[in-house]
């Protein structure tokens, strides 16, 4: 079956309510952790993930950090507007510096009460104010182009988003944000700000878990991919075909590639998440390209939903990919790749780059949910049906999995 007629219908499960997990957990290596390898489902706890991997693996962890992008405002009516700024005009870097105005692409909740003029609202910091105005530029399709303004204009955006934002949580969780969800909703080693949800299978490890996983030998490679709001984005088409992926940017150094390089093939790989496996795949489908076309442009060499099932494109190793990949960014001096990818892997797709993916429980009829059958195959029906049935908590601040491919 081509991956374009995949039946959304036939990637669904039952999920009650109550087994949503809608608070994390007092410790976040308390949550349970279920094992899948070679066919066979075992239980554990994420304090002893170390035990499950080999002494001298390999984890990919995503350390992006999610932004509070929730921006409030109240009309003089009183009704609420609310704000969810999703990506700035232009480079993210660029939008979350800016001072004293910044566009950015946002969701409007409450839009048909917003008919006309700017928002405002004024933000306490310290014993200063800051003035800040929102205005509404132009919908382009389910989205809203929309100005901010603000004085003292020597604030950043970033700043302002700080003191003006609330935590954006999943919408799934069906409560406001609380003071608890600015720290348990980020990984520990969060760093590069840029996010609108959380790389969720991170939210298990702590500081004692991580020097416990070096004491092993283990080595922890960091690369950033920037999620978006798209990730939670249900599949309405009939077909996968009809769905279009969201695009997501990542961003790698070439001392990252060179240790992932260095890795493959010595050393059991890990990815911890879908964001990062969808990076890692995302640059060995780049390198591919490169072998079958060497001098493409950047622009050229990202990775749209289909490419990875269209003609040769992946039949390599990995290590070639990623030789090539080197080798293309050091003729063109560069020592980081930042590139957008709307890689789309379902069942059908075979991933190259990892030997076990660590990951939470996902929606029924997402696309994250093929990804994990692309991963385990039909045997992602027993996964679930066990973790229903022994009480796992689901979705973002649930419980997690390690699935060895």
């Amino acid at each position: 079956m081509r991956p374009e007629d995949i039946r959304i219908a036939d990637y669904t499960y039952e999920l009650p309510d109550d087994r949503i997990a809608k608070y994390p957990l007092a410790e976040r290596d308390a949550s349970k952790l279920l094992v899948y390898r070679d066919g066979a489902i075992s239980e554990d706890v994420y304090r002893h993930f170390d035990r499950h991997i080999a002494p001298d693996a390999m984890l990919v962890f995503n350390n992006t950090r999610v932004i509070p992008a929730r921006v409030l405002f109240n009309l003089p009516s009183g009704a609420a507007i609310e704000l969810f700024c999703l990506s700035p005009e232009g480079e993210l870097n660029t939008g979350l510096l800016a001072t004293g105005e910044a566009t950015w692409l946002c969701l409007v909740g409450g839009a048909k009460k917003w008919k006309s003029g700017p928002l405002q609202r004024t933000l306490a910091q310290g014993a200063d104010a800051i003035s800040l105005e929102a205005e509404l530029l132009e919908k382009t399709g389910d989205h809203f182009r929309v100005r901010f303004c603000w004085t003292p204009a020597s604030v950043t955006f970033a700043e302002v988003l700080t003191l003006a934002g609330q935590v954006p949580l999943p919408p799934y969780l069906h409560r406001p944000a609380e003071e608890l969800d600015r720290e348990r909703y980020q990984t520990i080693y969060a760093r590069h700000d840029g996010s609108v949800a959380a790389p969720t299978a991170g939210l298990h490890y702590t500081e004692t878990l991580l020097d416990r996983l070096r004491e092993k030998n283990v080595s922890c490679e960091y690369l950033t991919l920037h999620v978006g709001a798209g990730t939670f984005r249900p599949v309405k088409s009939e077909t996968i075909g009809d769905h279009e992926m969201h695009a997501e940017y990542f961003d790698v150094s070439a001392e990252f590639i060179q240790s992932l390089l260095d890795g493959h093939g010595e050393r059991q790989v890990i990815a911890v998440g879908t964001t990062s496996l969808r990076t890692l795949e995302s640059l060995f489908l780049m390198g591919s390209k490169l072998l079958e076309q060497p001098g493409l442009s950047l622009e050229a060499l990202q990775i749209s939903q289909w490419d990875a099932y269209q003609g040769r494109l992946g039949q390599t190793s990995v290590t070639a990919a990623l030789e090539a990949l080197l080798t293309w960014m050091e003729e063109r001096g560069m020592d980081r790749l930042i590139a957008p990818t709307q890689l789309l892997i379902a069942p059908g797709y075979r991933i190259r780059t990892v030997d076990a993916l660590a990951t939470n429980f996902h929606q029924p009829s997402s696309t994250l949910l093929l990804l994990v059958a692309a991963a385990v195959g039909n045997d992602w029906r027993e996964i679930y049906r066990y973790a229903l049935d022994n009480d796992f908590r689901f979705l973002s601040y649930g419980d997690g999995s390690l699935l060895f491919l």
